[in-house]
Formats: C-alpha cells, structure tokens, sequence
C-alpha cells in the first residue's frame, strides 16, 4: 500500500470500490455512550451516568447578597460548605467557596501557630523571670 496515513473520512473517494468493508466510514452511525468510569461499555452497569454541571452565571446581585452572608460569623462556614459541595450551585460560586474554604483554614492554622510562638515566648520570659527572683 502505498500511503501508510489513511484518513477514514476520506476513504470512500479515495479508495472506491477497494476494501469497502473495511474503510466504511465508522462516524456515520456512530451513538454516543456516557462516561463510564472503567472505560467499559456495560449499558446496565451503575457507573454510567452524566452529572450536569450548573454552569449559569451568577449575577452581581447575588455575589452582593453572597459576600455579605458570608461574612456573617458561624453562618459563612455552614453556607460556604453548602455552596462548595452542592451539586445545584453554580460553579464560579462553587469554586469560590472552595479557595475561601481552603484560605481560611490556612489563616486559622497560621494564627494558630502564630499565638502558639507568643505563648511560647511568653512563658519561657515568665519562668526566666521567676528564677531569677528566687
């Protein structure tokens, strides 16, 4: 064969009448099938399914009313946990809530240690002092 790259699309006016069996062009009654995630094609298999994701868009208004929830103590951790795994928020709103998650947790841990060292410092002053003044 003299050409090594055949184009399966290409097939039918290129190489009429030879090997058409073979080179039938394989998109034209193809069906979709969903995602599986073995990479199998079992129809009665539970994995296969689609999860649409809510990709509207978020109005100023409602980033408006959702900064100010979120900046209400108590309710922001419950409402950000909400927004971050619900499968109906949308998902600028969803990542946001995510990365605010994820940098107040690293705040709290940096405060944490911060308060942790000035206690620390703290301590080791006042027990300097008391054996010096015995």
């Amino acid at each position: 064969m003299e050409n090594q790259n055949i184009n399966p699309n290409n097939v039918q006016g290129q190489y009429q009448g030879q090997g058409q069996g073979m080179y039938q062009n394989s998109n034209q009654n193809q069906q979709y099938q969903p995602y599986n995630q073995n990479n199998q094609q079992n129809p009665g298999c539970s994995t296969n399914y689609i999860v649409p994701k809510n990709t509207s868009t978020v109005s100023v208004g409602d980033w408006i009313v959702t900064i100010i929830l979120s900046s209400l103590p108590f309710i922001n951790i419950i409402l950000l946990l909400v927004w971050a795994f619900s499968s109906d928020t949308p998902v600028s709103k969803a990542n946001w809530a995510k990365a605010t998650l994820i940098i107040s947790a690293a705040i709290i841990i940096l405060v944490i240690c911060f308060y942790g060292i000035i206690f620390a410092l703290a301590a080791s002053i006042i027990g300097a002092a008391a054996s010096m003044a015995q």
